[in-house]
């Protein structure tokens, strides 16, 4: 199975593809995509979806995994993130529908090093422990090799959730959910 990892981003996003064969894991792949020499988000959008599916184009992942959306302090933020994240993900087609899986940023740490509040130093020393001497360029790219690892750790985990999102609810339902 072929994994593809990433850590989205409006202006930039870590991307890593890992094989995993059996309980073997090998790195294939991994780096940055750049968007932030376009100054606009409504322009950011279409360079970032095609970025994606050049990613599926050259690596064909089987499965994407994904760092859930985070609590931010910014709603301005968050907004941004959630459409660069969603430009990303049209970027794969619908051939990914069922394919896709997200984790929180914390049981990824606590799946790459056993501690859900490691820090960004402790991830990237435990990827270099397991995949041997790489050089991140940006902490983008290790958090993304961290996202594809902890899916290949916890599929069958049915304590991880480690199912495709896509389970979705009538505006009827979201709008009874936020009424309470």
């Amino acid at each position: 199975m072929r994994i593809l990892g990433i850590d989205p981003g409006s202006r930039k996003a870590g991307w890593a593809v890992i094989e995993v064969e059996g309980k073997k894991v090998s790195y294939i792949a991994s780096g940055v995509l750049n968007f932030e020499n376009i100054k606009e988000l409504v322009d950011r959008l279409a360079v970032i979806s095609k970025s994606a599916s050049e990613l599926n184009s050259l690596y064909s992942p089987d499965v994407l995994s994904l760092e859930s959306l985070i609590y931010v302090k910014s709603v301005t933020s968050l907004a941004k993130l959630a459409q660069a994240r969603g430009a990303m993900i049209s970027g794969f087609g619908e051939e990914f529908q069922g394919k896709i899986f997200e984790y929180s940023p914390n049981l990824i740490k606590s799946s790459v090093t056993g501690h859900g509040h490691a820090t960004k130093e402790g991830v990237e020393k435990t990827l270099r422990m397991i995949f041997g001497d790489l050089n991140f360029k940006t902490a983008d790219e290790s958090d993304a090799l961290a996202i594809a690892l902890c899916h290949s750790l916890n599929l069958g985990n049915p304590k991880t959730k480690a199912k495709p999102k896509t389970k979705s609810r009538s505006l009827k339902q979201a709008f009874k959910h936020l009424a309470k």
